[in-house]
């Protein structure tokens, strides 16, 4: 047919059934993350989806039992014509205690126009809708001139970057939606670093060598790991606030850029002065920095601070910062996604938007993270774009409106016809 017309619209109402049942599909299997390790199922339930609807599929392991998936229709027109990744992630939220839910967890309930269950929201709804999308544009024999990829990802709620390994394996495209948690609305986002920071001791002193260490004239140049610890949280405090006032960026409240004091490990029992202190902090930063530069402003700040120290001028702090996992090595990067609200798939999107909604949609910043940095930092421009609200997003009885999901059904369909088609300049 060419073009996306209202009986193909028409059809996302009809058949919203289907699509209520592909979410139900999604949701049973119990992605949880952490522990991970536990999307297979998951993922060849998706990856054969993609096979039915004449995709060329890929998926290799990330980590044991967690695979990406990558699916890809080529495009009538070759390279002459625009493509566009959808990506999404797989896993949802923890539940931990199940015994506030008055819905099931993990079999989706419908109720008042909402589909209840975890990750209905945050962001198998999402999921759902793409792959619906995909079946529609199939059935109804669209033509994309581009190519249209798909990209199911694992580990996105604990720093594990499945995103990140399929740029890493080469997968690109002129645009990529990332359909994370929006509320539909267009999204940039900031970006989040995590990094540990050591205190530790050249020495080891019993506890009653403390009377020698805390008085002038004790003669022992020594002191507690844990209590040099507090003067590196009060500099990151200071560095705090300094940022609150000398940095912004239009969509975030003044201060979004925190700096958060997480976990304290120190010591090692009461008959020892603590001679190692382990600060983890979480690092908020804007989009147009980097994780490379925020690291080294704190850094340089801190060895400021030892250098005004005795004691941590010869012990100063040292860094370990980000890691792929915060399972496997207690770490994660999130880079920031700067939005560029006048890219034409962006244009695209927002008209596609208007289309379905009649109204245009709010363009603004994320309030949490996703792997849209990820395209950024490689060169993909992208935007966040989906369904759901973060205060839906990791909750207790976690919902999605199927009434949204439709129309976000609908505006997927809308955007992917137009921008697959458009020529490249």
């Amino acid at each position: 047919m060419g073009k996306i017309n209202n009986v193909l619209l028409r059809s996302v109402d009809e058949r919203k059934e289907e699509l209520l049942q592909i979410l139900t599909d999604l949701i049973r299997f119990q992605t949880v993350s952490p522990p991970s390790r536990n999307t297979a199922e998951a993922q060849q339930y998706i990856e054969q989806f993609l096979k039915r609807e004449k995709f060329a599929t890929d998926s290799w392991e990330v980590y044991p039992n967690d695979p990406n998936v990558v699916g890809i229709k080529k495009g009538t027109g070759g390279k002459d014509y625009k493509s566009l990744i959808i990506n999404g992630h797989i896993d949802v939220a923890e539940v931990g205690d199940d015994s506030e839910w008055t819905v099931p967890v993990f079999n989706v309930e419908v109720r008042e126009g909402f589909a209840y269950g975890r990750g209905t929201a945050d962001m198998k709804g999402a999921m759902a809708a793409a792959l619906f999308a995909i079946k529609l544009l199939n059935e109804y024999e669209v033509e994309l001139k581009g190519d249209l990829q798909f990209q199911s990802v694992i580990g996105e709620e604990v720093g594990e970057a499945g995103t990140l390994s399929c740029i890493e394996k080469g997968y690109d495209a002129d645009f990529a939606l990332v359909m994370d948690v929006s509320n539909s609305e267009i999204h940039g986002q900031g970006g989040v670093i995590t990094g540990w920071i050591t205190v530790k001791s050249q020495e080891v002193f019993h506890d009653a060598m403390r009377l020698n260490m805390i008085h002038a004239g004790g003669g022992v140049h020594g002191a507690s790991a844990i209590e040099k610890m507090m003067i590196v949280i009060a500099a990151l405090q200071e560095l705090e606030r300094y940022w609150a006032v000398t940095k912004q960026y239009p969509g975030f409240p003044a201060g979004t850029n925190t700096i958060n004091p997480a976990v304290i490990k120190g010591g090692r029992h009461a008959a020892f002065v603590a001679d190692e202190c382990r600060l983890w902090i979480t690092v908020h930063y804007y989009p147009n920095e980097t994780y490379e530069s925020v690291i080294a402003e704190i850094e340089e700040h801190l060895y400021h601070t030892a250098m005004a120290d005795p004691w941590l001028k010869e012990n100063p702090p040292k860094f370990k910062w980000g890691g792929k996992s915060m399972i496997v090595d207690r770490g994660e990067i999130f880079p920031a996604l700067e939005l560029d609200v006048e890219h034409e798939a962006v244009q695209e999107l927002k008209k596609a938007h208007e289309q379905i909604w009649k109204t245009a949609p709010n363009v603004g910043m994320s309030k949490t993270v996703t792997d849209g940095g990820w395209f950024g930092q490689a060169g993909i421009p992208a935007a966040i774009y989906g369904p759901g609200t973060v205060e839906e997003a990791h909750s207790v009885n976690e919902k999605i409106n199927l009434d949204e999901l439709g129309k976000f059904t609908k505006t997927l369909l809308v955007f992917i016809e137009k921008w697959c088609n458009t020529k490249k300049k």
